[in-house]
């Protein structure tokens, strides 16, 4: 992934524009971001300093397991001038994802021979629809203003998306670590537009979480260890996704035919009751993966897994990947031959962690079937 730098080295003379023209200049902002399919748009400052703390705090933890870039960039990610001189303005933008026309998602969690698969990573990769719509915003912005500096992030860099998100009153933080909007719930995506540009500031969102925890109540794994603390260890979306060894054996029960990311966490929150429909096409459904067969997709080939996957979020776990999680999902599945079958075929495959995962499925099926034939 990759942030989009503007070319030019010039940049408006700042000292032109009176505070009546800069409001003006947000308004025609936010204009032309509804005009390109954004859900909301807020500017902020770059004051991160609570936020940095906290930061802090999850890493000193070992919360991000194996996110090796999650500390490797300092303070950069707290730090938006330091990531980008110049830097005096964050524009945070929001982009509805929720598929209209998907499956059923609470029911499909509950058919352990269906894959679930996080319902953001349906469609069309997020990273490239959010960063074209970002880039022809900032175009825009040129054509009012002329150059100025800017960067476009989605993301794609050290930020901290959502504590900028929250500054530029686009919602709080909830108790499960994601952006809710009392307005819009939480099934959008964020990305940044770094400016020199003194646009005015909006106020922060208020929290509205309140006595709520349903969040933590039905994460699977228990990854959110307390209130707004995530563990990413525990997470499924970390599991299915980021991890690129083997899911630890005690969580592996609990993924249920989760094989791609997890959405308990926000399905369950009251807030999603207000959650917006994508806008845009690019997030609806593709290949039927939003109710499809755990045995089918596991018997996709390389190839097949490539062609179905080109454009798609779910390239971002790989195919080795894939098929790891999907042998966990046919472990947790009930008594079925033709799972059976579909594992037996696996047993054998060239990588390691492949065949350790099936293996595991396997035993964990036949366990199953001797304790119930015991009782």
């Amino acid at each position: 992934m990759t942030e989009h730098v503007h070319p030019s080295t010039k940049t408006v003379d700042r000292r032109t524009l009176s505070p009546a023209e800069l409001v003006a200049l947000a308004d025609r902002i936010r204009e032309e971001a509804a005009a390109l399919g954004f859900g909301k748009i807020g500017i902020s400052g770059i004051d991160l300093r609570d936020d940095e703390a906290k930061l802090e705090r999850w890493l000193a933890l070992g919360r991000h397991g194996e996110l090796d870039y999650m500390a490797r960039h300092g303070t950069r990610r707290s730090r938006p001038a330091e990531l980008v001189p110049g830097t005096i303005r964050v524009i945070s933008a929001r982009l509805d994802y929720w598929p209209d026309n998907a499956a059923d998602a609470v029911e499909t969690l509950r058919d352990p021979t269906l894959a679930y698969v996080s319902r953001y990573a349906l469609g069309r990769d997020y990273h490239k629809v959010m960063r074209q719509r970002l880039q022809k915003l900032a175009r825009a912005i040129e054509s009012h203003v002329g150059p100025f500096g800017y960067r476009v992030f989605t993301d794609s860099a050290p930020v901290l998306e959502k504590a900028l998100a929250r500054n530029a009153g686009l919602g709080w933080i909830g108790k499960h670590t994601n952006l809710i909007a009392r307005d819009a719930g939480s099934y959008f995506f964020l990305g940044e537009i770094f400016t020199d540009l003194p646009l005015p500031i909006d106020a922060p969102a208020s929290a509205h979480c309140g006595t709520c925890a349903a969040c933590l109540e039905v994460c699977p794994t228990g990854a959110i260890v307390a209130p707004y603390e995530l563990d990413a260890r525990r997470c499924i979306s970390y599991l299915t996704i980021e991890l690129r060894g083997s899911i630890p054996v005690e969580l592996r029960p609990l993924l249920g035919n989760r094989i791609f990311g997890c959405d308990d966490c926000q399905l369950f929150c009251p807030w999603n009751k207000f959650a917006r429909k994508a806008a845009l096409p690019d997030f609806a459904p593709r290949h039927g993966l939003d109710s499809a067969k755990l045995v089918a997709l596991f018997r996709w080939t390389e190839d097949e897994w490539s062609r179905r996957t080109e454009g798609s979020a779910i390239r971002r776990a790989g195919y080795e990947g894939w098929l790891r999680n999907i042998a966990v999902a046919l472990g947790n599945a009930p008594p079925d031959p033709e799972i059976d079958a579909a594992l037996a075929e696996r047993a054998n495959h060239p990588s390691p962690i492949v065949r350790e995962h099936v293996e595991w499925a396997i035993e964990r099926r036949r366990a199953r079937v001797s304790d119930s034939c015991c009782r």
